[in-house]
């Protein structure tokens, strides 16, 4: 397939653009980011309000204007108007991949892509097992290399520990934060484990300082937003992974390492969430964290990868059409 001009469009949220991105990457792909704010009234109901389509994106977003595309990437309510536009507005010849459900019928896009525990599904869609993301054996392998030294003194093994918090469907409290600190304090005395922490923007200054204050007696490091992230670095040093439930994205990202994961209950939930993980521990990729360390294998999660594919097939067969 010849070099293709895309395009990445989303609200700006890094757990979206980051889906997006990841699958530009696959296809050996340097995108043009754009990130839409809408103008009122399509903000509060879009992708329902369809008419007027061209003027949906407002002055505080990126210009969306020609030449358009071969490809677009989008993901988020905010990005549907906006991508349909663009689909019209090039007569068709930019190929849309809508990434998660645009509550609207997928015939609208070229391809519609959702993960299982959804329940969106049609001739255009295509059903991964978990997110898209950017995470590659090769992206840890050259950050493991670069934050090797950083972390040498560390002992093995070496267990990620990657903590969410809030968000629409979870909460973690205080009380689950210290649960979660001592069950990862035991573990690591009982088997001479050293943890690689990474708190999100959503953990919260009180669960954080729960965290750190349990984390200084034992070997750990725990990053400190400064810096360049380590997140890379501590999924492919990691000898196993710790996760919080609350997001898809994450969970995957873990599961795509081919390492143990543990999942981390948090108050809350919703039935597609426990699909989701229901459907990893059934398939022997994640187990719930319950202080212990074993070590198993699986095949690691590609379905960015497998995305890719099929997006070269349809833009091959595209191409060769008449």
């Amino acid at each position: 397939m010849h070099q293709i001009s895309c395009w990445v469009l989303t609200d700006g949220k890094p757990g979206m653009e980051n889906q997006c991105l990841g699958l530009a990457e696959a296809l050996a792909l340097a995108p043009v980011i754009k990130r839409v704010r809408l103008r009122s009234p399509w903000r509060q109901i879009s992708p329902w309000l369809r008419l007027g389509k061209r003027f949906a994106a407002g002055p505080d977003g990126d210009l969306l204007a020609p030449p358009w595309p071969d490809l677009l990437i989008a993901t988020g309510r905010h990005s549907v108007v906006p991508a349909l536009s663009i689909k019209q507005r090039s007569r068709g010849r930019t190929f849309t991949v809508q990434i998660q459900d645009p509550v609207i019928d997928p015939g609208h896009f070229d391809l519609v892509v959702v993960p299982a525990h959804d329940r969106l599904r049609g001739a255009n869609v295509l059903v991964t097992a978990g997110a898209l993301h950017r995470v590659t054996a090769e992206k840890l392998g050259d950050a493991a290399a670069r934050f090797g030294a950083d972390y040498a003194h560390l002992p093995r093994p070496r267990v990620a520990v990657l903590v969410g918090g809030d968000n629409g469907v979870y909460r973690l409290t205080p009380t689950i934060m210290g649960d979660l600190a001592e069950r990862l304090a035991l573990m690591a005395r009982h088997t001479g484990a050293s943890l690689l922490v990474t708190p999100s923007r959503r953990t919260g200054a009180d669960n954080e300082a729960i965290l750190r204050a349990r984390m200084r007696e034992l070997p750990s490091v725990v990053w400190d937003g400064t810096g360049e992230n380590p997140y890379f670095a501590f999924l492919g040093l990691a000898d196993a992974i710790v996760v919080t439930c609350d997001s898809v994205s994450m969970v995957s990202e873990a599961c795509a390492t081919g390492k143990p994961v543990y999942l981390v209950p948090l108050a809350g939930g919703s039935a597609k969430f426990q699909v989701f993980h229901e459907g990893l521990i059934a398939a022997g990729v994640a187990r719930p964290f319950d202080g212990n360390l074993d070590t198993w294998q699986y095949p690691p999660l590609d379905d960015t990868r497998q995305v890719a594919a099929e997006i070269r097939r349809r833009l091959a067969l595209r191409q060769g059409s008449p």
